[in-house]
């Protein structure tokens, strides 16, 4: 490179100078490619120091440092999500409510008082927050400001699981019975029905990537153990992917594994298999483990990842 600098200089041409600048960009253009990745926080829901006690959040950077609990309390803490801008989470804590806090536990704050309001998920623009709520006999979708005022029912929408934002924040996805929907973020109009068959017992932690291309999700599989449930063998599940909307074929991921986030490009899954976070890239199946020890990681509620 140093060479480059002084031919050019020596020459003082147009052309020198141009190839020099070339050759520089190419060479900055490899380093930046090359670097890694910066680490982002993962938080889950994990049973502190291995106790029988309400599962708490926990985080952990996506190298395996960092290791810490951040919640605390005698109420489960679940589902997390991140804000866009990665600064701030919500997350359910069963038995009171949706609370909001920084990623390091600290400015806690408490948002809706639902004992059994679940499933937060942040708008694209970070200033609406979509939520179940129990309404009647089923779970219906809710949306509020950030700040947890001016909550409302979206009135058209169907029952309903854990919401996903579309990027452009005027859409929900969201399972419904066995099929994905995509809603109306303003009135909860059906909009298109994507034409999947879920399984109505385990697709309400259905999640769906950043751009809205792919979902994960758990359904039944071939029982494979003599397992014996009273009335024939225990139901076995796996966690599977595929692309939306259907027609595709389901691919299966991994066997008894907890329910899956998406990196923030989509490219990674991260969910809890036997007691230890895993990160699976979706392409080439290549996984990593990152052990949550000495909490043991809880599979009830997909793992949020920092998104920057």
């Amino acid at each position: 490179m140093w060479y480059c600098f002084r031919m050019m200089f020596r020459h003082a041409s147009i052309a020198s100078a141009s190839l020099c600048l070339l050759a520089v960009a190419a060479v900055a253009a490899h380093a930046a490619s090359s670097a890694p990745s910066p680490a982002r926080w993962i938080v889950l829901s994990a049973h502190p120091n291995g106790s029988t006690g309400p599962i708490q959040l926990i985080r952990v950077q996506t190298n395996g440092r960092g290791l810490r609990q951040i919640t605390r309390g005698r109420l489960p803490a679940t589902e997390p999500d991140f804000s866009p801008d990665g600064k701030q989470l919500v997350f359910a804590r069963l038995g009171s409510g949706i609370f909001r806090m920084n990623p390091d536990g600290t400015r806690l704050r408490r948002l809706t008082s639902g004992a059994r309001d679940v499933y937060p998920a942040w708008s694209p623009d970070g200033k609406r927050i979509a939520f179940l709520r129990p309404f009647r006999t089923d779970w219906r979708l809710y949306v509020m400001s950030a700040t947890g005022a001016s909550e409302r029912r979206l009135p058209q929408a169907p029952p309903a699981g854990r919401p996903t934002w579309t990027r452009d924040g005027k859409s929900i996805l969201t399972p419904s019975g066995a099929d994905l929907l995509k809603l109306d973020a303003r009135t909860g109009k059906v909009q298109r029905y994507s034409g999947l068959t879920l399984d109505i017992q385990t697709s309400q932690n259905a999640t769906v990537s950043r751009d809205g291309q792919s979902i994960a999700y758990i359904g039944p599989r071939l029982s494979t153990g003599p397992e014996d449930c009273g009335e024939g063998p225990c139901p076995q599940y796996a966690l599977y992917t595929a692309r939306v909307p259907a027609p595709h074929r389901a691919r299966r991921v991994v066997n008894d594994a907890g329910p899956a986030g998406w990196s923030p490009d989509g490219r990674t899954l991260v969910y809890v298999h036997l007691g230890a976070l895993t990160l699976r890239t979706v392409g080439s199946g290549a996984t990593r483990t990152i052990a949550a020890k000495p909490h043991v990681a809880a599979g009830d509620s997909p793992p949020a990842w920092q998104p920057r």
